[in-house]
């Protein structure tokens, strides 16, 4: 008999070595190396008919890939247009964020519109499933519940009842029984991902699969699980909060930059289809520190309030705290104001908080950040009411200007703003009535333009 291989696979990133290490040389993780015996290579493109001749691209025929419609819009937004037939997705996110809320939703809005859905899980019962379809009214004769972690008796089921949409819930508790190390380890993982491909694209089968994720807020397993899946999606927010944000990290058939909003309600998620009205909702008037920005998310315009606080300390190193913006750019705006405007912020802390939970990324909150700053640092009120900024700000305190301006401004004017400031180049563009355009080629024009 001969004798098996064995290997030690690092549970953090998948480097293996031929012997024990205490720590990994790969990321540096310590007692992360797990013994595991060694699997043959498998060919997870065996069966799928690709054939390996060379050709011309202009011979190639392409064409749109069939969708299905998961009957939630803003899921149809994120995805680039609904779910493409023979896909893999990948969602992560938080414990008690909502990830099998929002799948079961679409399990059963699909099996209503088009067929047989299978829902296998490895994490509760069929009747926990069931008491949570019951819930949210999430309930069809073609959606098909199943509690299993044996990827082999998966297969048998998706083989047997063809259906055309899987949701696995989560790989981590998968496994293979010809894999020895536990489920949850890097070669599991791997393995039965690889697996879950084969099954999707020779059956033409979308599959959603739940992945957990660490401390850190990274997925958990080996990082090639990012690599081989079609779309990546990331589910945000507070589970103590109302609002989830759900983002693309990656999408093979459509953009990475367009997000959806949902409310967490009693019955289930509750899509927002106008998230500037939701994030504002709570303003009533202009307050000390507190400013309007709109920025860009995708194709989608969208309004929010910012906020900052910033009070002397005597610390020796004052605080810098943010929530929802990048502190590296926070730092830099501080400097500016600093060195231009001769605002002192080195014996003060600064708190920043993005109201509603949104992380902004980019440039385009600038302006409106520095305001707020100033305003809070100087304890002066902002004289102009139903006001909005946007621009981004230069090393040197120029204001310059930032993409779709034009489409943020016509969004602050259907909810209300009478006063959009914008940078000077971006005001020319602008031709819209009934609001007053203030056009800033400095910092130094805010403070007499603003306060």
């Amino acid at each position: 008999m001969a004798r098996k291989k064995t290997v030690f696979t690092c549970q953090k990133c998948g480097y293996q070595s031929p012997k024990w290490l205490g720590k990994c040389p790969s990321c540096n993780s310590w007692n992360s190396m797990v013994e595991e015996i060694k699997s043959p290579q498998i060919e997870s493109f065996k069966h799928l008919g690709f054939s390996s001749t060379p050709k011309s691209i202009n011979n190639i025929k392409s064409g749109e890939y069939e969708r299905l419609d998961t009957g939630i819009m803003e899921l149809n937004r994120v995805l680039g247009g609904g779910i493409v037939r023979g896909s893999i997705t990948l969602i992560s996110g938080a414990p008690g964020i909502g990830k099998s809320t929002l799948l079961l939703q679409t399990a059963s809005n699909i099996a209503k519109r088009y067929g047989k859905v299978l829902y296998v899980s490895g994490e509760e019962s069929e009747e926990q499933i069931k008491m949570r379809g019951d819930r949210l009214k999430a309930l069809s004769d073609d959606l098909f519940i199943v509690s299993e972690t044996n990827l082999d008796k998966i297969e048998e089921h998706v083989q047997k009842n063809e259906p055309i949409f899987v949701v696995v819930d989560s790989i981590q508790t998968l496994f293979k029984e010809s894999i020895s190390s536990a489920p949850g380890s890097v070669s599991q993982v791997r393995e039965t991902s690889n697996d879950i491909m084969r099954i999707g694209k020779e059956n033409n089968i979308s599959f959603f699969i739940v992945a957990h994720i660490t401390k850190q807020g990274e997925l958990a397993g080996p990082r090639v699980l990012e690599h081989m899946v079609d779309t990546v999606l990331s589910f945000e927010g507070e589970r103590t909060g109302e609002f989830r944000i759900l983002r693309t990290v990656k999408n093979r058939f459509g953009t990475t930059s367009e997000i959806g909003v949902f409310e967490m309600i009693e019955n289930g998620l509750r899509e927002i289809m106008n998230p500037s009205e939701v994030f504002l909702e709570e303003r009533t008037s202009q307050k000390e520190g507190s400013v309007v920005i709109g920025i860009m998310e995708g194709k989608r315009p969208i309004l929010v309030e910012i906020q900052a606080l910033v009070s002397q300390t005597k610390a020796i190193i004052p605080r810098r705290t943010v929530v929802g913006v990048d502190i590296s750019r926070l730092n830099l705006i501080l400097a500016v104001l600093e060195k231009k405007l001769k605002i002192p912020f080195y014996n003060c802390d600064v708190y920043v908080n993005v109201v509603g939970g949104l992380k902004i990324d980019g440039t385009f909150g600038d302006l409106g950040l520095a305001i707020a700053l100033i305003s809070s640092a100087k304890a002066k009120d902002i004289l102009l009411d139903n006001f909005l900024a946007v621009g981004e700000i230069g090393l040197t305190g120029e204001v310059r200007p930032v993409s779709y301006c034009g489409r943020i401004v016509n969004e602050a004017e259907k909810m209300g703003f009478k006063n959009i400031i914008v940078p000077d180049r971006s005001k020319e563009k602008i031709n819209i009535n009934g609001i007053n355009i203030i056009g800033i080629s400095s910092l130094k024009e805010v403070l007499n333009k603003v306060f």
